[in-house]
This record gives C-alpha cells, sequence and structure tokens, in this order.
C-alpha cells in the first residue's frame, strides 16, 4: 500500500473554493473524468449538504501497467461522497473506485477550510492510500499510480482556478447585464421628459 498525501493553499475564500469545487467537472485540465451524475443530494438537519456522485474516468495506465494488471479498457467509476458543512466551514470529500476493487482500490480524501491565519484563502489537504492486489509489481505499480495522482492533484487545482475564473466572469456579465437593463428604462424616462 502507497499513501500519497498534499496540501494546498488556495488564494480564495473558502465559499469562492468550495462553489467551483462542486462545479469542478467536466474541465479540460482532466478530460479524463467525463462525466458526473448526482446519485443523492440531502440537507441534513444540521444544515450540512451531503452529496453522492459517480464519476465515469478513464485511467491514463501505460500499456506496461494494462498488460501486467491484465485489463485493456480503463474506463473507471469512482463513488464520491461529500459533505459541506456551512457553519463550520469546512467541505469534506471522500472517494473510491469502484471499478477494478479486486485488483485496485484507491480511498482519497480532500478537505477544504479556510486558511486558519487568513479567511481569504483556504487550506486544501488531499491525501490518497492505493492499494493493488494479486499481480506482480503491485509496488511498483502502486507508485506509478501515486505519480499519476499527484500530476491529477495538480491538473484538479489548475481546473479550480479555471472553475473560479469562469464563475467570476459569469458574475461579472450579469452584472453588466443587470447594469445595462438598469439603464435602458432611466435613459427612456430622461428622454419622455
Amino acid at each position: 500500500m502507497k499513501i500519497w498525501a498534499s496540501e494546498h493553499i488556495f488564494n480564495h475564500p473558502w465559499e469562492t473554493v468550495i462553489k467551483a469545487a462542486m462545479q469542478k467537472y467536466p474541465n479540460p485540465m482532466n478530460p479524463s473524468v467525463f462525466g458526473v451524475d448526482v446519485l443523492d443530494r440531502t440537507v441534513d438537519k444540521d444544515g450540512r449538504l451531503h452529496s453522492k456522485r459517480l464519476l465515469s474516468t478513464e485511467w491514463g495506465l501505460p500499456a506496461m501497467a494494462k498488460s501486467i494488471i491484465g485489463v485493456t479498457r480503463t474506463c473507471t467509476y469512482v463513488q464520491e461522497h461529500s459533505i459541506v458543512d456551512p457553519k463550520e466551514k469546512t467541505f469534506e470529500l471522500q472517494s473510491t473506485n469502484i471499478s477494478f476493487t479486486n485488483m485496485v482500490s484507491v480511498d482519497e480524501r480532500l478537505t477544504y477550510k479556510p486558511h486558519p491565519e487568513d479567511p481569504a484563502r483556504t487550506v486544501l489537504t488531499q491525501e490518497a492510500l492505493i492499494s493493488v492486489k494479486g499481480v506482480s509489481l503491485s509496488n511498483y505499480l502502486e507508485g506509478l499510480m501515486a505519480k499519476t495522482i499527484s500530476v491529477n492533484a495538480n491538473k484538479g487545482r489548475e481546473a479550480m482556478e479555471w472553475v473560479i475564473r469562469r464563475l467570476n466572469t459569469e458574475i461579472e456579465e450579469l452584472a453588466a447585464t443587470a447594469r445595462g437593463t438598469m439603464r435602458a428604462p432611466m435613459a427612456a424616462a430622461v428622454a419622455d421628459k
């Protein structure tokens, strides 16, 4: 078993980062995630949002790894459960693969919290437990998968920034549209006088 861990600080407030995290897929940085289905979404009595999603992904395993594992297709499904707690300002996300579980298990946990010293920033802690079973060179494959997770985590952070820019652009466009629609009646009223 390999353990991979990382910490990253976003220069955005927690609320902004969480909105982006909930809208992260699809994005051009992670084309391997090609489908997201919400299976269940509820708010509990404490106001926490619980979501269960199914992600459809294409694992980009090298040909050698595919031959060692004995697979030709690498379309996999990942089950994701998240809890957004707006009172405590935490967002916890746990995911696990539900494909190829007899050979590979990847359990990932992400936690987003406001930076303890700067509320305009958000801390992401991320860890993954990787286990390859029943094949030769399992330690090598676990290391290879840890490297892939690290590369994908960096792409995921880039994707978050991309989503945040897209959301900010949408807000600016809505504000400009609202200003324009408000000016038109005012201009008409002035012209009528």
